[in-house]
């Protein structure tokens, strides 16, 4: 972990998970600024760097001590959870989490193209993290000590749109009682982004076009343009080839923008970044508090599980509400987690559970979660799930791998559910005993 300072007797405590983490860090953060201790050390931390401490302990937990400085304790350090809470904790305030190797090579791509001031077409559902790698290329570019300013170009009424990116003179039209500079102009010297760039009229976009060649813009009223020295950066949630198609998207601003593309994928695609951006969430939800509640494995498990139709926006709702339901308590739980929508759990799993539930042959009812009411909607879908797991798994003869391939998720994926099965009290039986890979 070349960079960072880690004494020898934190390296001897913890190596194995220091050295997990920073394959994964080097790429995200910036890990000069990052001081790792064992729990037990008090040396002083070096100016301006953030400290994480860690601990080995039988009950996992985050605590804050000051803006700086985050105390880990982990049980297992080859645990998902473990790795996570250190992820978490190595954050800034505006650092990308990540951990999931799709979503590292796109930001080891977003790096390289960093150092260049070629523009940069990001697409993605809404809620993925666009804005997100947009800071992360300001940051890691030349540009990085100037202006990072974001438009969102649907939030902006269509009227005032060309003022408000290309600036007007005072008096050049109704209300116009000052002068403006616009966007672009306050962007100068660094990197400006287009959110929801296929929301711009098609005027406007002649316009926009002239201005990323020119490197000029002509306010509103005015007859002189003004160089300007701006990076682009453009994010779509639409698939912009079939808005040119369609002709609602000028070609030639698509492939004046679309010289390197990058594509985040939705969060239920990226499974190993649902922890770390839970546990980052949890952290900056509860800076009030003097302990971050910790997910337990079977609530990773269950977050891993979920389709997720509102990304990584709708995992900071779930993420909040954890938190209020499990105050008083020193973990999150499955107990814990309430979805935005709860049709949506687990997605096909619930549904074929649901169908199995109704009719299916040689099941035996789970028995209720203990504490909670069988009738209520999270039993309801929690044994639904859990029939169809093990009807599926009966129907490969308690084999997990072939299981796992079946319902259409990896294999440590089915462990954790069948591990949440059991602490909500869910008699797995005998379907996976014996049952190898």
């Amino acid at each position: 972990m070349a960079g960072q300072l880690i004494t020898d007797d934190t390296l001897r405590l913890h190596g194995p998970l220091l050295q997990r983490a920073g394959a994964i860090a080097a790429s995200l953060f910036d890990v000069s600024a990052i001081d790792f201790r064992d729990g037990a050390d008090r040396t002083p931390t070096r100016p301006r760097a953030r400290r994480v401490s860690l601990k080995r302990g039988a009950h996992p937990s985050l605590a804050r001590e000051g803006s700086a400085h985050t105390c880990v304790t982990y049980a297992d350090p080859v645990s998902e959870s473990a790795l996570a809470m250190v992820l978490a904790a190595m954050a800034g305030p505006e650092d990308p989490i990540a951990a999931d190797p799709e979503s590292l090579s796109v930001f080891a791509l977003a790096e390289r193209l960093a150092v260049s001031d070629i523009p940069v077409l990001v697409n993605g559902p809404t809620g993925t993290g666009k804005e997100v790698l947009s800071r992360f290329i300001h940051a890691r570019s030349n540009r990085r000590n100037g202006p990072f300013i974001a438009v969102n170009c649907a939030a902006m009424p269509e009227t005032m749109l060309e003022a408000m990116l290309f600036g007007h003179q005072k008096g050049a039209f109704t209300g116009a009682t000052a002068a403006s500079e616009g966007f672009m102009r306050a962007a100068d010297g660094g990197t400006l982004l287009l959110d929801e760039i296929a929301e711009l009229p098609l005027q406007l976009q002649a316009k926009l076009l002239r201005a990323l060649q020119e490197q000029e813009v002509v306010p509103i009223g005015s007859t002189r343009a003004i160089k300007v020295d701006v990076r682009i950066i453009a994010c779509a949630n639409r698939d912009l080839p079939t808005e040119v198609a369609e002709g609602r998207f000028r070609a030639d601003l698509y492939y004046r923008l679309n010289v390197f593309p990058l594509t985040l994928r939705p969060l239920r695609e990226r499974a190993d970044d649902v922890a770390p951006l839970a546990f980052a969430l949890a952290l900056r939800h509860s800076a009030a508090l003097p302990l971050t509640p910790c997910f337990t494995e079977a609530a990773l498990a269950m977050l891993k599980l979920h389709s997720w139709p509102g990304n990584v926006r709708e995992l900071e709702n779930v993420v909040r509400r954890a938190l209020l339901l499990s105050l008083g308590s020193a973990a999150i739980g499955t107990e814990h987690i309430v979805f935005d929508s709860p049709a949506r759990l687990v997605s096909h799993l619930a549904i074929g559970g649901l169908a199995m539930a109704s009719g299916g042959a040689g099941m035996t009812p789970a028995a209720p979660i203990e504490g909670e009411a069988s009738h209520t909607l999270s039993s309801i879908v929690q044994h639904s799930e859990a029939r169809h797991i093990m009807g599926v798994l009966d129907a490969c003869g308690g084999n997990r791998l072939r299981a796992a391939r079946e319902l259409g998720i990896s294999e440590r994926t089915l462990r954790y559910r069948l591990a949440s099965m059991r602490e909500a009290g869910i008699d797995t039986g005998r379907s996976v005993m014996g049952g190898g890979r």
